[in-house]
């Protein structure tokens, strides 16, 4: 358990908290790139601050306060220019970042605008993805992570706006133990109430044994499975979290390799965007249609069902449902941590020693600035999952990816790369 001080140091995002001065020391992701392709502004609320995105008529991006700093009118309103951004209100133009270079109706040579300078931070590309860093200049280099950087991929972005802090989302990252409950005994059991036939599921057995292992950019974790090997990938590899914000998960076959990550955005101590990012690698010679490799697919992950309780048949409502129920800001004083918590409890104990590292002046782990080690991060996962034996179609059908709009054009891809989309349910 935590004390609520030891809490809210470790949860807080805002500026100036501890928690928060860590977060920005890396890059976090807040659109897709071709979310600015039809629109010149976009909203973004991260680690406590209300930001606009925006492009110019140049096609630079940059991202600012969205409140003018003349008389707070929102730059989300704004009107582009060449080499930024105008106020709608009274035309006072702020450059990517933040410097205010016009004020139209200010006497001729008066230097007031020098004075009016608004918040503005780096934004990058990666993926197709658009990254911000908030933190003190200079800033490191975004992690070239294998999925992002993989050529000829098929690229998806589920996102889903989730009404908690994100710290108890990433602590579920930490804790293998819940899959079997959470998504195999849990959707047993939602799958008997719906159709009245009980399935079972690969990923209901029993966990005879968890581990976890610091490395370089976060924490392995793995898991053992009554009936598995210990040469299984389960346990020989098991998938990493990247520090601070990222889950590397997988998987692959003969004909196809997916890289996913979920990534963690925090919007401010309640409120987390959640990403879902996926590139599928197909067998050399593959036919996929051109319009699916061109850019990420942008799709919202409904994780409700119209009662507004959470859809438990979506794989992913059932970690959400988990997360949410927690409160806004989980009241970890009240806990009682058991064997299974190992992996949390380490993930608290790095959280608080890197928030130590920043407080020293330090880098902390994970921040790259050497390009030579960014070329590109291939992070091991392991890739032969039994506990997805049921197929590729009814696999995609019970996570995020049911919702992708090219889901079934997808499948035919997976087909036509020799793969049986179809399997046996019950192992």
């Amino acid at each position: 358990m935590l004390s609520e001080a030891e809490n809210d140091r470790l949860s807080r995002v805002g500026p100036g908290t501890p928690g928060g001065n860590l977060l920005r020391r890396y890059w976090h992701p807040i659109a897709a790139e071709s979310e600015l392709r039809d629109t010149f502004t976009k909203r973004v609320r991260l680690l406590g601050e209300d930001l606009v995105l925006f492009r110019d008529r140049s096609g630079r991006i940059g991202l600012i306060a969205e409140a003018c700093p003349h008389r707070r009118a929102s730059l989300a309103y704004g009107i582009p220019a060449i080499d930024g951004i105008r106020c709608p209100y009274h035309g006072w133009k702020f450059d990517a970042t933040g410097a205010c270079i016009e004020q139209p109706n200010e006497p001729a040579g008066s230097t007031f605008k020098d004075k009016c300078a608004t918040a503005g931070y780096p934004v990058q590309a990666l993926g197709g993805l658009l990254w911000a860093y908030l933190g003190p200049a200079p800033a490191p280099l975004i992690p070239r992570l294998d999925g992002f950087v993989v050529p000829g991929t098929i690229r998806m972005l589920g996102r889903a706006i989730l009404p908690c802090n994100w710290l108890q989302i990433m602590e579920n990252s930490h804790d293998p133990v819940h899959t079997e409950w959470l998504h195999g005994h849990l959707q047993e059991f939602v799958e008997e109430q719906r159709d009245g036939v009980k399935p079972t599921y690969a990923i209901s057995r029993h966990h005879v044994d968890i581990a976890f292992d610091e490395f370089e950019f976060g924490i392995y974790k793995r898991r053992l499975m009554e009936g598995q090997s210990r040469e299984a990938d389960d346990w020989r590899v098991g998938h990493p979290v990247f520090f601070p914000c990222t889950l590397a998960v997988g998987s692959a076959a003969p004909n196809w390799r997916i890289y996913a990550f979920q990534i963690r955005v925090p919007m401010d101590d309640e409120t987390t965007l959640h990403f879902w990012y996926e590139a599928y690698a197909m067998r050399e010679g593959t036919d996929i249609p051109a319009h699916l490799l061109a850019d990420v697919t942008v799709f919202d992950v409904p994780y409700r069902r119209p009662d507004g309780e959470f859809d438990l048949t979506l794989l992913d409502a059932q970690d959400i449902m988990a997360w949410v129920t927690q409160g806004p800001v989980a009241k970890r004083a009240a806990e009682k941590l058991g064997w299974t918590d190992r992996g949390v409890i380490m993930l608290r104990k790095m959280l608080e020693r890197e928030i130590a590292r920043v407080e020293a002046g330090d880098d902390p782990m994970g921040v790259i600035r050497d390009p030579a080690k960014n070329a590109q991060i291939d992070l091991p996962v392991e890739l032969n999952k039994d506990m997805n034996s049921d197929g590729v179609a009814s696999r995609m059908r019970r996570v995020r990816t049911r919702y992708y709009p090219h889901l079934d054009e997808l499948l035919e891809v997976f087909a036509r790369a020799g793969e049986p989309v179809h399997a046996g349910s019950v192992r």
